[in-house]
């Protein structure tokens, strides 16, 4: 093996493990009641519907330590008596109160369960204030394993941040810890050293001085998902522009060390390119309320809704590598396309449940061929995202485990968008492609979604039954075959390693000239005019070939 290709193999499979490893607990195949709290709608979380936190938390960079309280309003969709709400050990919930009672709670691990006293009467809206402390779980290699990232800068300051992505909220704040239920809103209030910036989601409101510290007010006017709100505490330095966007003017910021301003500046021109190439696929960045920021932060990067974190160093690829292998993957910066996109892929259009979360990273791993396409053209844009390919190990299916907070294999990102790249030559009309992924966002603009919901609005939309399509791509590790034979003026051909029923057209090119092929399980024959001399299946299309 070549050195060069040794490297790549070296780093596409550094990267797929960590991919596969971003869930919590993604190789686990035998779960627990725990798991089962934690990932599933329980009787305790189903009666009551989240309209608003108030997060009010002070950090003690020095001892590793958060203490606070969470402020949850709640609308009763049915009369219950208790609640479920999460907080990861180590953190401890210390008591909760509601007009002024003082209730019992009953741990079980990492559920805890409130016996409220007031009666709790359909329709109304009601509070309750959790009061929780203690050294939350450190970050191990975040973001995909993540917890607070306790660090350092270069000059010696503290540089602290949040990601918690698969493993949740959670292991940070008290909440209702489950993708279904988002917050309708929130302030996030945040207390520091007054030394250090904290940053978090939506807009600054406030920064009020209390001694030697200072707290920093932070209001999001739009729904949420837990896993999306985030801290960023450092020596943090502000630029800022406006961008011309299709629902008016938005607020772009920019929060970096201090040291770092200089080659901030140059590098983040790619973030109003990034805003222009999505709003023409995806139409209208879905939280203009809220302002768009880039964050700098100690880890590689993650889609905190209104607030991207951002480690890629400054530098196009991912850490400055392509994993396309076709040079397109260093036209621009792997964080802040990719996170950016989840913008509109995990933060507008957000997965009921973690087995769902393909509908996050495959639509965001397509959108960075989509940038490519709006900047240097189609050609580029199929490039990028078949060089992809190499990364894909189809170890598990794309779909998880439902309700034991369990995801499906690192192949929802390259795979995924290899599938969605699939289906766009399918339906053979870009800007009818276009449009389905515009009105997608508009469909289901700020909600929860199931993937049955997508695979629906998709097969409407396209006019093709796309059942099959996607059995054969998100639920098995199967890739679709054609198995071929050529004898003179006749092509025998059929599909195999396939699901029952599926028979996606593919376009192939027959002595340099393009047409459709329709196989499908049992062998067909095409007849030509002249001799078959050449043959060829459109790499467009993610499938596999076989002549025989």
């Amino acid at each position: 093996m070549h050195r060069f290709i040794y490297v790549i193999f070296l780093i596409v499979i550094c990267f797929t493990e960590g991919l596969n490893a971003q869930g919590l607990l993604s190789e686990k195949q035998n779960f627990t009641r725990q798991d089962t709290l934690r990932g599933s709608i329980t009787p305790e979380r189903e009666w009551w519907d989240l309209t608003y936190y108030h997060l009010d938390v002070k950090v003690h960079p020095e001892k590793k330590f958060i203490l606070g309280k969470n402020t949850i309003q709640y609308k009763v969709l049915k009369p219950h008596s208790v609640m479920q709400i999460d907080l990861q050990e180590p953190m401890q919930l210390v008591s909760a109160v509601q007009n002024g009672d003082t209730l019992d709670i009953k741990h079980d691990g990492n559920a805890h369960f409130i016996s409220l006293l007031q009666p709790q009467d359909i329709g109304t809206i009601n509070e309750i204030e959790v009061f929780y402390e203690g050294q939350p779980r450190e970050a191990v290699n975040p973001p995909w394993d993540g917890g607070i990232s306790w660090t350092k800068d270069k000059n010696g300051n503290h540089f602290i941040a949040s990601s918690c992505q698969g493993l949740g909220a959670s292991v940070w704040w008290p909440c209702k810890d489950h993708m279904y239920d988002e917050v309708d809103s929130m302030k996030i209030s945040v207390n520091v050293p007054s030394k250090l910036t904290n940053v978090s989601n939506g807009r600054l409101q406030l920064v009020e001085r209390i001694g030697d510290t200072k707290t920093f007010h932070w209001i999001v006017k739009n729904p949420i998902n837990n896993y999306g709100v985030n801290i960023n505490i450092g020596d943090y330095v502000n630029f800022s522009e406006v961008y011309d966007g299709m629902a008016g003017n938005l607020d772009m910021d920019y929060y970096v060390l201090s040291y770092n301003l200089d080659k901030a500046k140059q590098q983040f021109k790619q973030a109003p390119k990034m805003m222009k190439a999505f709003e023409h696929w995806f139409g209208q960045y879905p939280f203009y309320a809220d302002s768009f920021k880039l964050v700098e932060a100690p880890y590689l990067g993650m889609e905190h809704q209104s607030s991207v974190t951002y480690g890629n160093g400054f530098q196009n690829g991912y850490l400055g590598k392509d994993f396309s292998g076709t040079g397109w993957g260093l036209k621009f910066d792997f964080i802040i396309i990719h996170e950016s996109g989840h913008e509109w892929f995990a933060n507008n259009i957000t997965n009921k449940d973690i087995a769902d979360m393909w509908i996050h990273e495959s639509f965001t791993a397509y959108s960075e061929n989509l940038y490519l396409d709006y900047h240097f053209g189609k050609e580029a844009s199929s490039a990028y995202v078949i060089g992809t390919r190499r990364a894909i190990v189809n170890d598990r299916p794309i779909i998880g485990h439902y309700n034991v907070n369990k995801e499906g294999s690192g192949d929802m990102y390259f795979k995924g968008a290899n599938m969605l790249h699939t289906l766009r030559q399918l339906i053979e009309d870009d800007e009818k492609w276009r449009k389905i992924l515009r009105k997608m966002n508009v469909e289901f603009y700020h909600q929860t979604v199931t993937t049955q919901q997508i695979e629906s609005f998709l097969s409407k939309e396209t006019g093709i039954d796309l059942t099959e399509f996607f059995n054969q791509y998100l639920r098995t590790i199967k890739i679709p075959t054609l198995e071929y034979s050529v004898d003179k003026k006749s092509l025998k051909y059929r599909w195999t390693n396939i699901v029952e029923g599926f028979d996606m057209p593919i376009q192939i090119e027959i002595n340099g000239e393009s047409q459709w092929l329709f196989p499908k399980a049992d062998w067909n024959t095409l007849k030509t005019d002249s001799k078959i001399k050449s043959f060829e299946i459109d790499p467009d299309f993610y499938v596999l070939s076989k002549q025989i």
